[in-house]
């Protein structure tokens, strides 16, 4: 309890993100610490832990808390790092991530959690994050309404551009675009960049102009915590009701960050 008890969460913003201090996380964490970090998580969806410089052992030890890790299709692990990915050497004219998206919505089962560790942090190279619950609970009641009836198909374009892999090869899968949060019970709107998603059995001419307008007001500047990495950092966040995006802004400079992603369940 006194671990638990030494704990500091800060928001970081109206909407979403809170910075916790006072704990290490590669010295092992308690019961009550755990249970206060899981609460907190729950309410502001994305946690910060600065100068935590967690190696991959540990950064695995970690996150086995929260689930079990999995690797998202077309991805490849660090060899013998229990599920770690490395997201390193990235060139602007092929990433995925410079864009507004959830993890690996092309696949049937998302992965729940996300917990990045910062190794090695360029000047710029920030990443974004949007609530979700939030985006879809200032829609109007009758647009609401209208999307809890629609389905996305979401592919893996972006990221299978990225890894080089062939169209043909580049998964995909269709969830609700407005998915229900299976631990708060709260409603998060599930979109993703025109590219990767249309909703289905919607024309493209149809479907860009609705889901244009909500990726975009999902992302307006109140809705929006911005992370300015720092080596050792590490953050978490709920796959399940955050957008992230990760800027480009630091040309060749080496930037490496860790990742793990958790075992999630299929979106309704």
């Amino acid at each position: 309890m006194e671990e638990a008890m030494a704990l500091e969460i800060t928001p970081l913003t109206g909407a979403i993100g809170a910075a916790v201090e006072g704990v290490r996380l590669r010295e092992g964490l308690d019961d009550a610490t755990l249970a206060t970090l899981r609460e907190a998580f729950l309410q502001y969806s994305t946690l910060v832990f600065r100068g935590q410089g967690l190696e991959p052992p540990a950064h695995a030890t970690f996150a086995r808390h929260w689930g079990e890790p999995v690797v998202t299709a077309m991805l490849n692990p660090l060899p013998d790092a229990l599920g770690v990915v490395q997201i390193t050497d990235v060139k602007k004219e092929t990433t995925a991530t410079e864009a507004w998206h959830y993890d690996a919505t092309f696949e049937a089962a998302p992965p729940k959690i996300s917990i990045l560790s910062a190794v090695t942090i360029p000047v710029g190279g920030d990443t974004l994050w949007s609530n979700q619950y939030l985006a879809f609970e200032r829609l109007s009641p009758d647009l609401r309404r209208v999307l809890e009836t629609l389905r996305v198909r979401f592919r893996g374009i972006r990221l299978g551009r990225m890894m080089g892999i062939p169209e043909e090869e580049q998964p995909e899968a269709v969830h609700p675009l407005v998915r229900t949060h299976p631990e708060t019970g709260r409603k998060a709107l599930y979109v993703g960049h025109l590219e990767n998603s249309c909703i289905e059995g919607w024309t493209r001419e149809e479907s860009d102009p609705l889901m244009n307008f909500l990726y975009t007001q999902s992302v307006t500047p109140d809705n929006v915590y911005r992370h300015s990495w720092q080596p050792g950092d590490l953050v978490m966040w709920d796959n399940r009701c955050t957008m992230h995006y990760a800027v480009h802004d630091y040309g060749d400079q080496p930037r490496a960050l860790n990742r793990i992603t958790l075992h999630g369940t299929v979106p309704v």
